[in-house]
């Protein structure tokens, strides 16, 4: 889950194709001299949940004011070709205040990103340190880029659980990524699920390729966003990630292997008078060796196993003025295996004030679906949300 800074500062790329110039370092910059720099920035994202039969006694109706993600952004220039990015998270905001996810995490400031990056040319770069690993499009938006506000209603991959495989999307590792043409990849190895089932020390794989059939997405890195808001022209982007680890699930007594293939793709149309339609979509493949004994055991970093979708669809209306409207619609469907299905449908609206800087967000939820990929409470739920960038 991405950060504005860490999408900033890295380069003027076309995220997702990756152009070298200095992105909009918008937040406040130290300038060191012509080639070193230090920008700071930050983010919030916060609301109030309304949700049926959500209180704990489980019989009355629950409210909740909730701080999601609060985040401090720092990157920097030492060198034409060399930067750094160094964020932070609110460890303690995040999950287990959407009435959605039922995960909760404990903690305070904890370190996002730490990336010593080596930018040499738009077809090749390499990153080593904390970062995103190369996933699905979801993943790579980060909570901040993303089209609906619940876009993690499907299961997650293994730095997304909180535990012994990272936090938020991100691993200790190295990625190289480039782009070539309207082609665009990145490769990476990383830590995976330290100890645990995995008493070899193997690495995890990830990887993510895309082709851009239409124009250029422009986000820096390998990073992606679920919507312009009509301001990117023309997309049609096919996405196909992979990732992979020997004995990456179950625990040190009945070790698992793990692998998981997504296919995701975004379309965007601009219209007359400021309109866009906006189509999201993905499909995930979960392969996850846990044997019973293992998914007994307390222990256990047990992953989903079974395929997982969602369909996306946005229409902005017309309008320049000072707030731009973009109602949606999301389905999602987790079908593990050996456990029964799960699904969710929300509907919501983008209050758009300034791109993915400045919106308010108000969604209705209804279904079980939840990013375990295994059943949660069956609710409704209204949420009001706001998010702000620097």
């Amino acid at each position: 889950m991405t950060s504005s800074l860490t999408r900033a500062a890295p380069l003027v790329a076309s995220l997702g194709a990756v152009c070298l110039a200095p992105a909009a370092r918008a937040a406040g910059t130290i300038e060191i001299d012509e080639d070193r720099w230090v920008t700071i920035g930050a983010g919030i994202r916060a609301g109030f949940s309304y949700v049926d039969d959500g209180a704990p006694s489980g019989d009355d109706d629950g409210t909740s004011f909730s701080v999601q993600n609060l985040r401090l952004y720092v990157s920097g220039q030492a060198h034409e070709k060399v930067r750094f990015v160094f964020n932070t998270e609110c460890e303690s905001c995040v999950f287990g205040q959407d009435p959605n996810d039922p995960v909760g995490a404990a903690g305070d400031i904890d370190i996002l990103d730490a990336i010593a990056q080596i930018e040499l040319s738009p077809a090749f770069n390499l990153w080593i340190g904390r970062m995103l690993t190369p996933a699905d499009r979801i993943e790579m938006n980060g909570p901040f880029y993303g089209l609906s506000w619940n876009q993690y209603t499907v299961p997650l991959l293994p730095s997304d659980q909180l535990g012994q495989a990272g936090l938020l999307g991100r691993d200790d590792g190295m990625t190289i990524w480039g782009t070539v043409g309207k082609f665009q990849y990145s490769l990476g190895l990383f830590d995976g699920v330290d100890g645990g089932p995995n008493q070899n020390d193997n690495l995890l794989y990830a990887s993510r390729i895309a082709f851009n059939f239409l124009d250029m997405e422009s986000n820096p890195a390998y990073y992606t966003s679920s919507t312009y808001f009509g301001q990117g022209g023309d997309i049609l982007t096919f996405g196909l990630s992979f990732q992979s680890q020997s004995d990456g699930t179950g625990t040190a007594a009945e070790p698992g292997d793990f692998s998981a293939t997504i296919l995701d793709m975004l379309f965007e149309k601009p219209l007359a008078g400021g309109a866009a339609i906006t189509i999201e979509s993905e499909y995930k493949w979960f392969d996850a060796e846990v044997t019973p004994t293992a998914a007994a055991d307390p222990s256990c970093f047990c992953l989903f196993d079974g395929n997982a979708y969602f369909v996306t669809a946005a229409y902005l209306l017309p309008g320049s003025g000072p707030v731009r409207y973009q109602p949606y619609v999301r389905f999602t469907k987790n079908e593990p295996n050996g456990a029964p299905d799960s699904d969710l449908t929300e509907v919501g609206v983008n209050f758009v004030l300034k791109g993915h800087d400045a919106r308010l967000n108000l969604n209705y939820t209804s279904g079980d679906a939840n990013l375990t990929g295994y059943p949660g409470p069956d609710r409704d739920a209204l949420f009001f949300g706001v998010q702000i960038q620097i």
